[in-house]
């Protein structure tokens, strides 16, 4: 017998596990539209060609790449930023701007999986296409701190790591450093934290620079930067300022960020970063080949480490067990009690959904114990009984444990108002 298991990197999500990730999806969603973006979605197969260009090293070299049956050499999509840029830029006359856009979906990366990290993994990704200003970057940044709060993630276990990458570029031209250098040096700032020190000493000597140089360019840099300015009123008149750390080992990875970077981390628990993103201006024309000079700037949430953070954080619960018992379980339960009412209870069973009410039932003749049982089990809150009084029925409050007789005919106009009613006040209003 075959002994088949989940390809590595990848998850089986069971219904439990299912409904967290669409508490995660539907809470994304809430606070997104709040802000006034609307959603979008792209193929999750592009041109190889696509990310090689536009990604950088970091990115290539995790792709899930393959030769299809026409030739071509296409790619699992590693991110969405790309996709999000070839498909404005090809309508971009088409929106006023600037273009809030969001969307939900399954990235891949080849890998290896550790803990905060896998192999397919769903993303939350929310850009502003069309504006230059750091009013977009602070629209962003305040964003993310709505979506952490709004997960019940409170003040106290996260933060917002921010820096420019243009800090960084002024610091190298006043090193004299060879512009061809520049994509390296980036890449060792933004493992600096997590490389030792003599290699990373190695590293940047290759560039022209000392480790005691850049660690004292690091120290320098505060929210009292010039460069912060803007950004910084715009969030401090929101409050949200408080939320942000300045950090200039913040460079993100991806080759085309140009400006404003950030990155959300937990306080508590020390996992990978939460959520990343910043200013990626030249990425619209380098897509549309000079064609559509588009400023942007987004971040992405993925919903691997947020799910791990929401398992460790007691804040977050609340929110999750209402979801996931409303997402589970059904409002009512039809108990079958007499066999020779089956017929009126399916009928009822119908008329009720398509009333909107979420009911279940059993599908064959059962002890009433039993249906019960299933009723508890499902966490139904009401038991509508087809037995003896039919063509009247029981119902009852599973939790108040309250009961009354009521005509079938005005089953679905009674449960419907019952079910406005206080968990545990009375049955009929």
């Amino acid at each position: 017998m075959a002994n088949f298991r989940t390809v590595k990197g990848f998850r089986d999500l069971f219904p439990e596990d299912c409904a967290l990730r669409n508490y995660i999806f539907d809470t994304w969603r809430q606070v997104a539209r709040r802000y006034g973006f609307v959603e979008y979605e792209g193929p999750v197969i592009e041109s190889t060609d696509l990310y090689k260009k536009k990604s950088g090293d970091e990115i290539t070299a995790q792709l899930f790449c393959f030769e299809d049956k026409g030739g071509r050499d296409i790619s699992l999509r590693p991110e969405v930023t790309p996709t999000l840029a070839r498909m404005a830029t090809a309508r971009q006359r088409d929106y006023k701007k600037p273009m809030k856009w969001f969307q939900v979906g399954s990235c891949f990366r080849y890998e290896e999986p550790q803990e905060g990290r896998s192999r397919e993994f769903i993303q939350f990704n929310a850009d502003i296409l069309g504006d230059a200003g750091q009013g977009s970057d602070a629209e962003l940044v305040a964003l993310a701190v709505d979506v952490m709060l709004a997960f019940g993630i409170k003040a106290e276990d996260f933060t917002i790591r921010l820096s420019n990458r243009q800090i960084w570029t002024q610091f190298l031209m006043e090193k004299n450093v060879p512009e061809e250098h520049w994509t390296t040096f980036l890449s060792i700032i933004d493992k600096i934290e997590r490389a030792r020190p003599e290699d990373t000493a190695e590293k940047l000597s290759k560039t022209g620079l000392t480790l005691e140089e850049v660690r004292g360019f690091m120290a320098s840099v505060d929210g009292g930067h010039p460069i912060f300015a803007s950004l910084r009123a715009d969030l401090e008149a929101r409050d949200l300022w408080k939320y942000v750390r300045i950090d200039a080992t913040i460079v993100r990875g991806l080759a085309y960020y140009t400006g404003m970077v950030f990155e959300v981390f937990d306080l508590k628990h020390g996992l990978r970063a939460v959520a990343g993103g910043g200013r990626y201006d030249k990425l619209c024309a380098l897509i549309s080949d000079g064609g559509v000079d588009m400023p942007s700037a987004g971040f992405a949430m993925g919903d691997v480490v947020l799910g791990i953070l929401l398992s460790k954080t007691p804040g977050a619960q609340m929110g999750i067990t209402e979801y996931l018992n409303a997402q589970m379980g059904v409002e009512a339960y039809v108990v079958v009690a007499d066999e020779a009412q089956r017929g009126p209870a399916l009928a009822a069973v119908q008329a009720l959904r398509s009333a909107g009410v979420k009911v279940d039932f059993s599908m064959s003749a059962q002890k009433v114990g039993k249906q019960f049982q299933a009723a508890e089990s499902q966490k139904a809150r009401f038991a509508v009984v087809f037995g003896a009084e039919y063509p009247q029925v029981q119902l009852k409050n599973l939790v108040s444990r309250e009961q009354a007789l009521v005509a079938a005919d005005a089953l679905v106009a009674t449960l419907q108002e019952a079910l406005k009613l206080p968990v545990m006040g009375p049955l009929i209003a």
